[in-house]
């Protein structure tokens, strides 16, 4: 509905000057006619009275006229009027103008009161005709009078007689400056409130002009009155799917996600929204088929500040509700519409009311979050106070958010689960946090990319090898996610496996540089230059307190020593492992028991604000602060991590501490074997002496045989040098070395055999045996458990 209406009209237009039947006078120039043209008329049609605007209209002045019969002034007379003894009320006509031109008039007659004498009043039959219209239209538009709330307003009405006073007095400030400079507004958009409604808000949209006369006169100010608000509505439906398009979907955690859709809800659409989702959501699973309350609980609440019912706060569990049709249909994937009391009627449970209604609350608008064919939750807002109740359309607008916001929730549903499946394999595939060996203490702490939203193949390992030596591991995998932690387990699974094999680290990293080649091969089509790493392979030996280091593209290691002092270790790093081809070199160096190695991947080293030269010297200034002998490894790599990266870090970020020790001298034994067969009698005398003196003799008989089948086989296949070699621990090493490089084999011997059951004897005495080889030399070994006295 609009209305329109003139304020401070002075008259209604009035013509003056001759125009011609187009408008215009003599030359084409336009006349300024805003009065009536007169004459007065005897009782036999001659003319007895002619005013000024007459003469301006036709040129002649009183005396030319004044007694000629009128016809004489009339052009082309018509049908209807030729012999007419009365001069008819109303017309249209063609007059002489004295330039020889004729003038299109239109004329209306009534007689003189007391007299038989008629006056005449005549204009340009244009200026009536757009007289006319404008009255026409303006009639028009006045006539669409019920805007205001729907009442009549009746001609004289002024604004502060429909509108609140403040809107009366702002509205009419706002027309009488149009009226004084004469600039027009158009479509502005006031909120106000009506007389007899001072507490709701309405929108109108306000046009206004100053209407002018031929003179350029202000003649009053025309307004139009349009009520808005089912255009700012829809606006405003418009701007909310927008911003709920723009908002809601950003995030791929599902809490994060029914949060912002609860805050784009608030308060372009109610004064409260809540958003509850069933419990198994949260976990990335799928909600039960038939969802209701007692299913759910509350993932996001708007605004987060508002005081809700019962002190609801978010995760808390939503109560079951009683059967009611509208449930149902909310079950069936409806969108429902409750008024306060429609709302206490259907819970019925004043407690529940209580918990669940809002203050001031008079509507509520519920929608099912369905998505997939899945029903995740539900989405509730909330009206309260003065606001409008909800409307069918708002409905239908509900049901679109819901729709949309479902889709956003389901894909961080989904992405949690993967995520959980990714993360519960990645952590599955690495080893215990914390390892404890005769050689070192190692603790470990990793943070995965973007806070723990993301994983990658970064890993790292402390594998225990034969005599009492362990291996210390770093790498990073190309890539992310789940083909990442995958590729991950697969090179640390070759890793421990050729780690038994006892290689140096130099051959250890080729061999997995061909792995990676491989694994590259058999990738799909497209994804070959995706396939790669970076490693560092490290092994200690306790009993020589030495470590050998190899580097395939991975940062170096970082050194911290008894004394406090810290350095990163110059080593000689090889290509990645995606490239294959290339030689890697092995690096030792001594360590001092207590000595502390750091391995860490780019991740926690290479960030957004420093490169890797940088982020290493940070990690070897933190650990040369934090690396106390009375500190824990563990305590020490979990705040090094946090204070080294982002919150959010782009990479996974790794960190590995191992705190070295030393097998003591005393727990050692060494013997050099002379390339003689007598030697093997003189061994088991030098092991019986040196068990007895560790007070190892129950052991006497096993290792006796041990070492006498060792030291046999080294004299008999192998070649000088060779010597043989007893640690003590928690397990009895015995070692024999030569300087062959033949592999030894276990094999069963035959009945008539006479040899081949040496290693046979070897393996079933000891807990374990193996061989390493290392450059021009082979060592084979035992180990046997030392149990401890009870």
């Amino acid at each position: 509905m609009n209305t329109a209406n003139v304020e401070n009209t002075d008259s209604t237009g009035v013509a003056q000057g001759a125009t011609n039947a187009s408008g215009t006078g003599p030359g084409g120039s336009r006349y300024a006619f805003d009065r009536l043209a007169a004459a007065v008329l005897d009782d036999r049609g001659a003319v007895v009275g002619w005013t000024g605007t007459a003469e301006d209209l036709t040129g002649f002045r009183a005396e030319e006229v004044c007694g000629r019969p009128v016809q004489e002034l009339v052009a082309d007379l018509p049908d209807d009027l030729r012999g007419a003894k009365e001069m008819p009320e109303s017309g249209r006509v063609r007059l002489w103008h004295q330039c020889g031109n004729t003038i299109d008039v239109t004329f209306r007659a009534t007689k003189v009161e007391g007299s038989a004498e008629v006056l005449v009043l005549v204009s340009p039959t244009h200026h009536v005709a757009a007289h006319e219209q404008g009255a026409t239209l303006l009639h028009a538009l006045s006539a669409q009078n019920r805007i205001f709330g729907g009442r009549p307003v009746a001609p004289g009405t002024r604004l502060c007689d429909v509108l609140g006073a403040e809107d009366a007095e702002s509205l009419e400030a706002v027309l009488r400056q149009v009226l004084e400079i004469g600039v027009p507004v158009v479509r502005r958009n006031p909120q106000v409130s009506w007389r007899h409604d001072p507490a709701r808000q309405h929108a109108l949209s306000l046009s206004a002009f100053r209407p002018e006369d031929a003179r350029r006169r202000a003649a009053g100010v025309a307004a139009l009155y349009i009520d808005s608000a089912d255009d700012l509505r829809a606006r405003r439906h418009l701007d909310l799917a927008r911003e709920v398009a723009e908002q809601v979907g950003g995030s791929l955690d599902v809490v994060r996600t029914a949060q912002d859709l609860a805050d784009v809800l608030v308060p372009a659409f109610g004064d409260l929204a809540a958003v509850d989702l069933a419990h198994s959501v949260f976990d990335g699973e799928e909600p039960s088929k038939q969802l209701g309350g007692g299913d759910m609980d509350n993932a996001a609440l708007a605004p987060t500040t508002a005081v809700w019912p019962a002190d609801i706060k978010r995760g808390d569990s939503v109560p079951p509700l009683p059967d009611h049709p509208l449930l149902r249909s909310f079950r069936h994937g409806d969108t429902v519409v409750f008024g306060r009391d429609d709302f206490i009627a259907m819970v019925s449970d004043p407690q529940l009311v209580e918990y669940l209604v809002p203050k001031d609350a008079h509507s509520v608008m519920v929608a099912p979050l369905h998505a997939r064919g899945l029903t995740l939750g539900a989405i509730s807002a909330w009206r309260c106070g003065r606001s409008d109740p909800f409307t069918e359309d708002e409905a239908d607008l509900m049901r679109q958010i819901a729709s949309r916001g479902a889709l956003a929730i389901d894909n961080a549903r989904r992405y949690t689960r993967e995520h959980r499946a990714a993360v519960v394999l990645q952590q599955r595939l690495l080893p215990p946090a914390t390892t404890d060996s005769p050689a070192a203490e190692t603790a470990s702490a990793y943070l995965p990319a973007g806070g723990g939203a993301e994983i990658s193949g970064d890993w790292y390992d402390a594998i225990a090898l034969p005599s009492l030596r362990l291996a210390l591991v770093a790498g990073d995998v190309v890539g992310h996610g789940m083909p990442a932690s995958a590729t991950m387990g697969r090179l640390r699974a070759a890793i421990q496996t050729l780690a038994d094999l006892e290689l140096e680290p130099d051959e250890l990293l080729t061999r997995i540089a061909d792995l990676v080649q491989r694994l590259a091969a058999e990738a799909p089509l497209g994804d070959h230059d995706i396939i790669g790493g970076t490693c560092l392979y490290a092994v200690y030996d306790p009993v020589t307190q030495r470590c050998a280091i190899a580097s395939a593209g991975h940062p170096p290691p970082v050194l911290v020593r008894p004394d406090g002092t810290a350095e990163v270790v110059a080593i000689s790093p090889g290509p990645p492992l995606a490239v294959c081809g290339m030689p890697y070199e092995t690096t030792v160096i001594d360590l001092e028991p207590g000595s502390v190695l750091a391995l860490c991947t780019d991740g926690l080293v290479e960030q957004r604000d420093r490169d890797i030269d940088q982020g290493l010297q940070r990690l070897t200034d933190a650990l040369a602060a934090s690396c106390r002998p009375d500190r824990a490894l563990d305590e020490t790599a979990r705040v090094l991590l946090a204070d080294l990266t982002d919150q959010a870090p782009r990479d996974d970020a790794t960190l590995l501490l191992a705190r070295t020790r030393a097998i003591p001298a005393e727990n050692t034994a060494h013997w050099e074997i002379p390339a003689d067969p007598a030697a093997v009698s003189k061994a088991r005398e030098w092991t019986t002496h040196q068990l007895t003196t560790w007070g190892l003799e129950d052991l006497l008989f096993t290792t006796e045989l041990i070492v006498s089948e060792l030291v046999t086989n080294a004299i008999r296949y192998g070649r000088a040098p060779m010597d043989l070699r007893l640690i003590r621990h928690d397990v009895l090493v015995c070692e024999v070395t030569d300087s062959s490089g033949t592999q030894p084999r276990l094999r069963r011997a035959h009945t008539t055999d006479e040899g081949g059951r040496g290693l046979f004897l070897v393996a079933q005495l000891g807990q374990r045996w193996g061989c390493r080889h290392g450059q021009n030399r082979k060592t084979i070994w035992s180990e046997q458990l030392i149990e401890c006295p009870r």
